[in-house]
């Protein structure tokens, strides 16, 4: 009987399940503790207990600071669809439509996608990583000696203002992107700026605008509640607060993709 556990302890098969056991172990309690810290977090936000000052130090973290890199992600990604697509539209007779699709693929998709990207790979993992040594070094458990709740010190200043931010963000950073588009296509095609900017009217409706703020403001709260989470969760010193901080950008990640395809089945199928 024993050769038989250990013949079957060596085999791929009792490997992979053991490595999927883990697997879903861990996203498991990943998912608990963020439903954990959500209710949390939404206690005092509801009682309005919010540390105002620190939230006003925080926006300008989401906002201000990761302002430029999301603007050249964004950008760079609309001049690329730009140049690809606008010269054979117009070739083909479709010039009047390069604006129009710049426009709707930047405030539907790109925009909201790229900037959650840059707010997740700059301010995410910085969250996350700030949170986690915090963690280790046993500095939470000094906030609670202080008779501090450490939610709403930490979470609560972090998750409004990622929320808030969010669309700011979003929308300074798609219209650059939409701009560029401009630029790019009046360089590859000799598309007049007038026809690209009457396309875009054209084509852009409000209502594409309120969807992409509505999915700014959930990719915001999304973004600092995992990020939070995943630092507060950190255990085993350095290398935890590494672990930690991976695993909160690619729950980030993973996450606003899947909102992306919520948002798109609603408003858009």
């Amino acid at each position: 009987m024993e050769l038989v556990k250990e013949y079957i302890k060596k085999s791929t098969t009792y490997k992979i399940l053991k490595i999927f056991s883990r697997l879903l172990d861990d996203f498991l309690s990943t998912v608990g503790s963020i439903t954990i810290q959500l209710f949390s977090s939404l206690k005092f936000i509801i009682k309005g207990q919010i540390d105002w000052k620190e939230v006003v130090k925080q926006s300008n973290r989401f906002g201000v600071s990761s302002l430029p890199i999301t603007i050249s992600i964004v950008s760079m990604t609309s001049i690329i669809v730009a140049m690809q697509v606008a010269g054979e539209m117009v070739k083909q007779g479709g010039g009047n439509y390069v604006g129009m699709l710049v426009a709707l693929l930047t405030i539907r998709e790109t925009g909201i996608i790229m900037s959650g990207f840059a707010i997740i790979s700059m301010i995410g993992s910085s969250l996350a990583s700030e949170i986690a040594t915090m963690r280790v070094t046993e500095q939470i458990d000094a906030i609670r000696v202080l008779n501090v709740d450490p939610i709403r010190y930490l979470f609560v200043p972090r998750i409004i203002a990622g929320t808030l931010m969010m669309p700011p963000v979003l929308i300074v950073s798609s219209a650059f992107g939409i701009l560029g588009g401009a630029v790019a296509s009046t360089i590859v095609s000799e598309l007049s700026y007038k026809a690209y900017f009457s396309s875009v009217w054209s084509g852009l409706y409000i209502y594409d605008i309120k969807v992409a703020i509505a999915k700014a403001f959930v990719y915001g709260f999304t973004i600092a509640l995992i990020s939070c989470t995943c630092g507060y969760f950190a255990k085993g010193g350095a290398k935890g607060v590494g672990q930690a901080t991976t695993k909160a950008v690619v729950w980030s990640f993973v996450t606003i993709v899947i909102w992306d395809l919520i948002f798109s089945i609603a408003f858009f199928f």
